[in-house]
């Protein structure tokens, strides 16, 4: 009877199952203590260009509590300021006014969890898809469209918005996997370039008649017909609206697509490793294909949240800087489908509550941007780190294989 070597399918699977529960926590708390640090510099920068906190500084070594107590106020009045308008207020003075800053969290968060679901997506199967903002422009101007010339009842005029939306960013992307599956062409380039197509050909044909509105000088097109919004969630006054819930069914589809289905399995084995899913049978080409149509649809129905539920028509800004902020929202989620809704919402409630922070306290805005890009960088980090440190093992254990072998031949 002989003994398992260390290559065993047994062995293995025992260290996975013995080492599965502390990476596990590992990769729950990285992003937690990414959120963290990053608001913990945040506070640093608030306190530090605050004018109180400047002034009591001039005298920081005679009295350095009036510093650290003026520092403290400063960055603890900004986040609260946020946290009102981003989760609750309880000086509203109804219970709607009270819940009003998380309602304006889920909608700004909407088209960030159908983007960010696009970028997640393409991850998992091994590509970096930065083309979501092309993709969302692509899927507005199509959804517009069809929203803003046909007319047709409430139900189905909505559903075929929807549906325009999703093939306008779904053709988008699939430009790039299908240009990815026949030439080899790095999908980074074809998404940055896309991305400049969609821009320019969008204020392009905000400039035809058949996209601008009547009498407006200004590159705006006409609003969508009634029929093709996205009726209110909770009613007037907020402005939460069933985009919400198609993110939501967007994100327990990807759940199941990934984990429940072959398509899914294929799709995490390109992306793991596309030489051993090729050997396996996987069409290779094929998935890069349908991973980019997907993630470029999903995309596309951020677009729709836009025109059919905050926007109304289509605009050079609809998209905002969704599709980039999409990126952070998924690499936050560690590509996930619930930890991208999450990071998804945590977003939608800094860019909510920035206003109010800046009109209670005077805080820039700009030191929310400050704090999302910390976070990326927190998050990049440890893989950075782990290279680092694998390309320095190799280098020694190089080096060391190499002196052996001179030892060798000089004792010969």
């Amino acid at each position: 009877m002989t003994t398992p070597t260390t290559n065993s399918p047994t062995v293995n699977a025992a260290e996975d199952l013995e080492t599965d529960g502390p990476a596990w926590i590992g990769s729950a708390l990285q992003p937690v203590l990414a959120i963290l640090a990053a608001l913990v510099l945040g506070g640093l920068l608030i306190a530090a260009t605050d004018e109180r906190v400047m002034k009591a500084a001039s005298y920081f070594f005679s009295r350095p509590s009036d510093t650290l107590s003026a520092g403290w106020s400063a960055a603890s009045a900004a986040y609260q300021a946020m946290f009102y308008g981003a989760v609750f207020n309880p000086n509203g003075n109804s219970f709607a006014r009270q819940i009003y800053p998380f309602t304006e969290t889920l909608t700004v968060a909407t088209p960030l969890i159908l983007a960010g679901l696009g970028v997640a997506v393409a991850f998992r199967a091994g590509l970096f898809n930065i083309g979501a903002q092309g993709q969302i422009l692509m899927g507005a101007t199509l959804a517009a469209y069809v929203g803003f010339t046909w007319s047709m009842p409430l139900p189905l005029h909505l559903l075929l918005v929807v549906l325009a939306g999703a093939i306008g960013g779904g053709v988008w992307g699939g430009v790039v996997g299908l240009l990815k599956a026949r030439t080899g062409a790095h999908e980074v380039i074809l998404t940055i370039m896309l991305n400049y197509i969609a821009v320019n050909l969008l204020a392009y044909l905000l400039t035809r008649p058949s996209f601008l509105r009547e009498g407006s000088t200004n590159p705006i097109s006409p609003p969508v017909a009634e029929s093709a919004q996205f009726p209110l969630l909770l009613g007037a006054p907020f402005r939460l609206h069933w985009g919400f819930v198609l993110a939501v069914a967007a994100t327990v589809f990807v759940w199941w697509l990934l984990n429940r289905s072959t398509t899914g399995f294929e799709l995490r084995a390109v992306g793991s490793n596309p030489r051993a899913a090729k050997t396996a049978g996987i069409n290779v080409t094929k998935g890069f294909v349908i991973v980019m149509i997907l993630a470029g649809a999903l995309a596309g129905l951020a677009g729709v949240a836009q025109i059919s539920g905050t926007e109304g028509s289509l605009s050079a800004g609809v998209a905002a800087s969704f599709g980039f902020d999409a990126i952070t929202v998924a690499l936050l989620g560690r590509s996930t489908p619930l930890g991208t809704f999450l990071a998804g919402v945590l977003y939608g409630g800094f860019r909510a509550g920035a206003v109010t922070m800046q009109t209670m306290t005077g805080t820039n805005v700009d030191i929310v941007l400050v704090v999302q890009s910390l976070i990326v960088l927190f998050i990049a980090l440890p893989p950075l780190f782990t290279a680092a440190r694998g390309r320095r093992s190799r280098r020694d254990k190089s080096k060391t294989t190499r002196s052996a072998g001179a030892v060798k031949e000089a004792q010969a």
